[in-house]
């Protein structure tokens, strides 16, 4: 089970920082990402770990804003963002996958948390 924490509502320009808990399982052994979603449109890729945090991939809308990181020790995983627009408002979501490889695709992932509000007022 994946547990995300760590939404509010930030003025442009602020930063916030994303939690993800795992429990029942290790997710050591798992690449993790964060994938965000707007009401109406897809869900799309935010940015992404290896299982053995030699790789982080990010979508080019964060890149340079955004960080990922993770504890294995703890079993979480984080985002922290910084310089957070408008258009960065959405419902953040953490997720794992078993599969190697392909650390930027959405349907690779197995394992949801519920989501996390991200508001960013201008």
């Amino acid at each position: 089970q994946l547990q995300a924490s760590g939404g509010g509502l930030v003025q442009a320009g602020g930063s916030l920082r994303l939690s993800c808990a795992a429990s029942g399982r290790t997710f050591s052994s798992y690449d993790m990402g964060w994938f965000r979603q707007d009401p109406g449109k897809e869900r799309e890729f935010v940015a992404a770990v290896s299982r053995n945090r030699d790789s982080t991939y990010y979508a080019d809308s964060v890149k340079g804003r955004f960080t990922i990181s993770r504890d294995s020790a703890e079993n979480t995983m984080y985002l922290q963002m910084n310089s957070l627009k408008p258009e960065d408002t959405a419902v953040y979501y953490c997720a794992a996958k078993s599969r190697p490889g392909g650390l930027g695709f959405r349907s690779l992932y197995g394992y949801w948390g519920q989501g996390t509000q991200v508001t960013v007022s201008s």
